[in-house]
C-alpha cells in the first residue's frame, strides 16, 4: 500500500482539511505509485498563513548571519544525501540521475551562496545635504512569501526561491507542483534537520485550489511563480489588484543559432544536450534551431543521426540518456504538435512517434523529435512545447537569423555558436533575452547569477544571484539629526 504523506502546517506534519488526497505515481512507469499527498485547498492555506505570521515575528528578529548559518547546514545535509534525493527525484519527475545530481547541486550551492549573504545585505551611507544630519539605507524582510513551483526542477527552484526568501527574513509557504510534492516534503524535512524554527516554513500540498488561495489571501504579501505565461498572467491580475510584489518566470521558446564557421561537432553536442536534457521540459531548452543554410544539410544529418540513437528509459538505469515526459497531457500536447495542420510543410526528419519497446511501455515517453524546414512565425517557430521536439530553421545571414530568434513574444535564453569573437560580441548586443552563451547550448544557469528573461518571459525581476535579495526584502531609510535644531531638508539647505 501506497504511503500516505501530510502538510506541514503550524509546526506539524498534518492531513488536509478536505481529506482528500491524490496519488503521485513513477513517469517512467505508472505502475510504480510514490504516495498519496494532500489535495489541499482554501482551509488548509489559511491555517499555513496563520503559522507563517507567527514564524515571521520570531525569523525577522533572528540576525541575518544566524539566519545564513541555518542555510549552510541546509547544505552540509544536502551533500550528505545528495544521491538518495538524486534517486528519488528521478523516480517523481523522469529525468536521468545525472541531471537530478545536477538538481540537487543546484540546491546546494544556492545554499551555500545564500547562507554568504547573510553578511551581505548591504544597505548604503550617503551624505546628508544638511549638516550634523546621518543618512543611510537598509534592508528589511517583508512578511510571508508565497513560493508556486514547476516539476521539471523539484529541488532547484524551490531552493531558488525558499533560500534567498529565508536569508532576508521572510516566512516561507511552499506550494509544489502536484506532480512533485515527495522532493519538497524531502526539502523541508531537511530544513527542519538544520534548525529552521517549525512555523517559519510551511508546506502545502494540491494543485490550483491551493494555489489559487495563496495568491489571493490578504495577509501574503509576496509571490513568487514559476510556470506557464498564462497562469503567470492569470496570478499577475490578482497579484497587481491587491498589490502584492510579485516575481514571474515563465515561458521560453530558445533558440541556438548554428553559424557557417560554427565548430560543427561542438554544436552538435550542445544541441542534444539542449533540446532532449530534461526531455526538453526546461524553460531553457533548445526549441528552436537556427542554422546558417551553408552548413544546413551537413549539420540536420548528423543531428538527426545522433538523435535516432539516444536510449530512453528509465532515469535510474546507467545507459539510459532520455526520460519520459511528466504526464499523459505532456505528451498528447507533444503529439499535437505533430499534426499535418501544424506543420505547414515542416518535414519531421527524426522521432515523431512513441517508442515501442518494453523498457518504455508504461511511460510517458516520446521519441526525441527533429522537424526540419520550419517557417519563421509558424506555431512551431513560436510556441513552447515543453517537450523533446526541436524545430530546425534555415537562414542566410547572421542579421536573419537575430531576427528570427527576437521576432517570438519570450525572450529567455538564447545562443550562438561561430569562430567570429566580433560576431559572438554582436550578438550578446542583438539578441533580444535575458541569457545568451556563446558556443554553448541555451541551458546551464549557475546559482551565483541572476536568472530570468524579458518580454513574456517575466516580469522583470530576477532569480538566483545578488538579484533576488532585492525582490525578497524591501528598503528602509534612516535618518539622525543630531545638530539639536530643526532643519529643513531642502528648504534650510539652500537658503539665501
Amino acid at each position: 500500500m501506497a504511503k500516505t504523506f501530510k502538510n506541514f502546517i503550524g509546526g506539524k506534519w498534518v492531513a488536509p482539511v478536505s481529506g482528500r488526497y491524490f496519488q503521485n505515481r513513477n513517469p517512467a512507469d505508472t505502475r510504480d505509485v510514490i504516495g498519496r499527498f494532500p489535495d489541499s485547498g482554501a482551509a488548509d492555506i489559511a491555517a499555513a498563513v496563520k503559522s507563517a505570521q507567527a514564524g515571521f515575528e520570531l525569523w525577522s528578529r533572528t540576525p541575518a548571519p544566524l539566519r545564513g548559518d541555518v542555510l549552510r547546514r541546509v547544505g552540509d545535509i544536502l551533500v550528505a544525501r545528495k544521491e538518495e534525493i538524486a534517486d528519488a527525484m528521478t523516480r517523481e519527475m523522469g529525468k536521468v540521475l545525472a541531471e537530478t545530481r545536477g538538481d540537487v547541486q543546484e540546491g546546494i550551492d544556492t545554499a551555500y551562496y545564500a547562507a554568504t549573504e547573510g553578511r551581505r545585505l548591504f544597505g548604503r551611507t550617503v551624505p546628508s545635504e544638511l549638516r550634523r544630519k546621518w543618512a543611510m539605507s537598509v534592508r528589511r524582510p517583508i512578511g510571508i512569501a508565497g513560493l508556486i513551483t514547476p516539476f521539471n526542477f523539484p529541488m532547484a527552484i524551490p531552493t531558488w526561491k525558499a533560500f534567498p526568501a529565508l536569508l532576508s527574513g521572510n516566512s516561507v509557504i511552499l506550494k509544489p507542483s502536484e506532480d512533485v510534492p515527495h522532493t519538497a516534503h524531502l526539502l523541508v524535512e531537511i530544513l527542519l534537520e538544520a534548525g529552521l524554527p517549525e512555523q517559519v516554513i510551511q508546506l502545502v500540498h494540491g494543485g490550483e485550489a491551493a494555489g489559487r488561495a495563496l495568491v489571493s489571501h490578504p495577509r501574503v504579501p509576496v509571490i513568487s511563480f514559476t510556470g506557464s505565461s498564462s497562469t503567470g498572467s492569470a496570478i499577475g491580475e490578482v497579484c497587481g489588484r491587491m498589490h502584492k510584489r510579485l516575481s514571474l518566470e515563465m515561458g521560453g521558446k530558445n533558440a541556438m543559432i548554428v553559424m557557417d564557421d560554427a565548430d560543427l561537432s561542438l554544436a552538435l553536442d550542445g544541441a542534444l544536450w539542449g533540446a532532449f536534457g530534461t526531455t526538453g521540459q526546461r524553460c531553457t531548452a533548445t526549441s528552436r534551431l537556427i542554422v546558417h543554410r551553408k552548413v544546413h544539410d551537413r549539420f540536420v544529418a548528423r543531428l538527426v543521426d545522433a538523435a535516432e540513437r539516444l536510449v530512453l528509459g528509465d532515469g535510474r538505469e546507467s545507459r539510459t540518456q532520455v526520460g519520459p515526459l511528466i504526464h499523459a497531457a505532456a505528451r498528447d500536447k507533444v503529439e499535437g504538435y505533430l499534426d499535418p495542420a501544424v506543420l505547414q510543410g515542416a518535414s519531421v526528419v527524426s522521432g515523431g512517434s512513441r517508442p515501442r519497446s518494453a523498457r518504455t511501455a508504461n511511460g510517458f515517453f516520446y521519441r526525441p523529435t527533429v522537424i526540419d524546414g520550419v517557417k519563421p512565425g509558424s506555431r512551431l517557430a513560436t510556441e513552447e512545447i515543453f517537450g523533446p521536439v526541436l524545430s530546425v530553421i534555415r537562414v542566410g545571414s547572421y542579421e536573419q537569423a537575430v531576427r528570427v530568434n527576437n521576432e517570438v513574444q519570450y525572450g529567455l535564453s538564447s545562443s550562438i555558436y561561430t569562430g567570429n569573437v566580433n560576431l559572438a560580441f554582436r550578438a550578446l548586443e542583438d539578441l533580444q533575452n535575458g541569457i545568451t552563451y556563446v558556443n554553448a547550448p541555451t541551458i546551464g544557469a549557475e546559482a551565483h547569477l541572476p536568472f530570468g528573461g524579458v518580454k513574456q518571459t517575466g516580469n522583470g525581476h530576477r532569480e538566483g544571484g545578488w538579484e533576488v535579495f532585492d525582490f525578497y526584502s524591501e528598503t528602509k531609510v534612516c535618518y539622525v539629526d543630531f545638530s539639536g535644531a530643526l532643519q529643513r531638508a531642502q528648504i534650510d539647505t539652500y537658503d539665501v
